[in-house]
């Protein structure tokens, strides 16, 4: 199921290029905005609907159970210190690393400045406060943040919840075996809303295509090339770094976050990605107690594609004015993002208001945003697939260093129940994998 569904992604993919292409070179761009458009935008609308219902209940669930079965609050700080470690360490070399390609490559000379209409277009932009985005982390209702699906909130929440059970012992055992139970349920659920994904991923690309053409990309291939020549990078350090503690394991964990990937890659979307992250990283050998933590905490901390694109995108617009910054101001926009870009994952293009916020705290033109909005999609999709590079590795690695990873799950097993004659020929039926698939998780 998870090689045809990998190869269904694909071909919607390909389908959503060519036939958004030929829209767009054969109907009236009014006739596409009004009556076509919309209706590729609800394939993929439907299915992040679907994906962000998943969300909410699926991270409070598993890391509430992930604490709770730790039990050694010892163990959840040593965890926690790793995780934030390795996030720290990332994030400086995601950000560093953009700054060192924009300056290198300088994409920003003689880009097209936006006239004051496209300005205008963006709307008024909120200034950032650290005071703001302290107290936005602490929850006042639980309900209303699995409503809106803030997970750093939520994420809140669940530390203490999952502490509370651990402490209060088999009192909370009832409650615990509810929360793993709905995070089966959740999981299972993702199993069928992900059949829809081939479909979503067609109506996403079809969409931007039709209504932009790929004449787009052409237009802004310098800066799309260059940005994902930066991205190429950093997934490479990243996969280096991954290799010295996985060694190599590290290709098994690749060809496990393929189909997180394209997801990721193809609906611009972190949420999209995040219940299919913990299903393979099951497959992979991370235990659910491990997983359960560090992927919601990841996907607040260690956005590394979006943290890339933000300090890549500030210093962009600065060369398109032809303004010069030192190199003291560029350390400063580095750390500033580093602090400005956590828990920026629920927010629809957050890394826009980030990055405009930076411009105006540095003196920078505000309206310069307006240049890299109209390929701000195909942007998104690379620093997204990036994200989720970023916390396979991390969650992999912490694991490893804590000793638990498991090993992996074969795609193919022979399972205790099969009649003789289904593995005769050495590789058990699809159904009876999965099942088998399904005992492991549920003895680990």
């Amino acid at each position: 199921m998870d090689r045809r569904l990998t190869l269904y992604i694909l071909l919607g993919m390909v389908l959503g290029l060519i036939v958004g292409a030929t829209l767009f070179y054969t109907v009236d761009p009014a006739v596409i905005k009004e009556s076509v458009s919309p209706w590729f935008k609800l394939l993929s609308d439907i299915f992040l609907n679907l994906i962000k219902l998943l969300v909410a209940p699926l991270i409070l669930s598993t890391i509430v159970v992930g604490i709770a079965h730790m039990g050694d609050s010892s163990a959840l700080g040593r965890i926690g210190f790793r995780a934030i470690a390795w996030f720290v360490t990332a994030s400086f070399i995601s950000i560093g690393l953009g700054l060192l390609m924009v300056n290198l490559l300088q994409p920003g000379v003689g880009a097209p400045i936006p006239d004051a209409a496209s300005a205008a277009a963006l709307g008024e932009v909120k200034e950032l406060k650290a005071t703001e985005f302290i107290l936005s982390i602490f929850p006042k209702n639980v309900f209303e943040a699995m409503a809106t699906n803030n997970i750093l909130q939520i994420l809140v929440f669940s530390l203490f919840a999952g502490v509370a059970l651990a402490a209060i012992g088999e009192k909370g055992a009832p409650l615990v075996r509810g929360a793993d139970a709905l995070a089966e349920m959740m999981l299972q659920i993702t199993g069928y809303v992900m059949r829809f994904a081939p479909v979503a991923v067609f109506g996403a690309l079809a969409n931007v295509v039709a209504v932009n053409g790929l004449g787009i990309l052409r237009t802004y291939v310098e800066l799309l090339a260059e940005f994902y020549i930066a991205l190429i990078l950093l997934w490479a350090i990243l996969l280096a770094l991954g290799w010295v503690f996985l060694r190599q394991r590290i290709w098994t964990l690749i060809r496990y976050i393929r189909q997180p990937l394209m997801i990721a890659f193809s609906t611009a979307s972190s949420e999209a990605a995040l219940p299919k992250m913990f299903e393979q990283l099951d497959r992979f050998g991370v235990p659910r107690r491990i997983s359960g933590f560090m992927l919601p905490l990841g996907y607040s901390f260690n956005l590394d594609g979006s943290m890339m694109y933000m300090s890549f995108a500030t210093i962009f617009i600065a060369q398109a004015y032809g303004i010069d910054l030192p190199i003291g101001t560029q350390i400063l926009i580095l750390l500033t993002l580093m602090i400005s870009s956590k828990g920026i994952a629920a927010v629809p293009r957050a890394s826009l208001v980030v990055i405009t916020g930076t411009l105006a705290m540095f003196g920078l033109p505000v309206e310069g945003v307006a240049i890299i909005l109209a390929i701000d999609q195909f942007l998104d999709m690379g620093r997204t697939a990036t994200n989720v590079v970023g916390n396979a590795v991390a969650t992999s690695v912490i694991t490893k260093w804590e000793g638990m990873l498991e090993v992996e799950e074969p795609e193919f097993v022979e399972h205790p129940k099969a009649p003789a004659h289904t593995t005769a020929g050495g590789k058990a039926g699809l159904e009876l994998a999965e099942d088998m698939v399904e005992d492991a998780r549920t003895k680990r």
